[in-house]
């Protein structure tokens, strides 16, 4: 076998998982259940194994770690800060997905001690250099937001633009002109009308679209 000359630095992934719940943009966090930094919050990862490619890696640790399938992943970027785990010189490469809201049930396993989705506004103290991770993935979704199929990956598959709308202000954290609004997206040729209406409850009817 090879003998390297130079040390070798580790490599683990982690998994940014965003959601809209009650109204806002939600990740989804696990508690640490073994050290470095028992018992604070990360985001779900681990290392590769050997014969993994980094993409298989990330959706086992998010499997092992909460039970979640992921979907599209979308690779983000590369955190190498030497000093950024203190077991060993640890490289991870973060990705991002997006899951509809109610679309999945969470449950802790592996060594992870619990799993909870968290508001970004409102995040507990993290592990590592996982704040940091967190917020480049959230500017990532700020700056792909006027790609209408962005906020599209957060609701079902007939939605009504309101609920459209309502997405765009949960991942902005702030309110969007509802006539404007309106007007781009129709005129953006993304999105197509399903010939449905949506009745009932106390809301006036409303007509349903979809991805085109």
């Amino acid at each position: 076998m090879y003998s390297y000359q130079y040390p070798h630095p580790a490599v683990t992934t982690d998994v940014v998982v965003f959601t809209i719940r009650d109204g806002e943009l939600a990740v989804l966090l696990i508690e640490r259940g073994c050290e470095p930094e028992c018992g604070r919050w990360a985001i779900p990862g681990g290392f590769i194994e050997i014969d993994e490619d980094l993409e298989t890696a990330a959706r086992r640790e998010l499997r092992e770690e909460t039970s979640v399938e992921a979907g599209e992943l979308e690779q983000l970027y590369a955190f190498g800060r030497p000093d950024r785990d203190p077991r060993e010189r640890v490289i991870t490469v973060a990705y991002v997905t997006i899951l509809r809201a109610g679309q999945t049930s969470i449950r802790a396993a592996s060594d992870a001690a619990d799993a909870a989705w968290f508001p970004m506004r409102k995040l507990p103290q993290l592990a590592f250099d996982h704040r940091k991770i967190l917020a480049m993935a959230q500017d990532h979704l700020h700056a792909r937001l006027d790609d209408c199929t962005t906020a599209i990956r957060f609701l079902p598959d007939e939605f009504t633009l309101s609920e459209l709308k309502a997405a765009h202000e949960a991942i902005l954290g702030a309110p969007v002109d509802k006539r404007n609004f309106r007007k781009r997206m129709l005129a953006r040729d993304l999105i197509e009308a399903t010939g449905t209406i949506r009745r009932g409850g106390a809301h006036r009817p409303a007509r349903l679209y979809r991805a085109k």
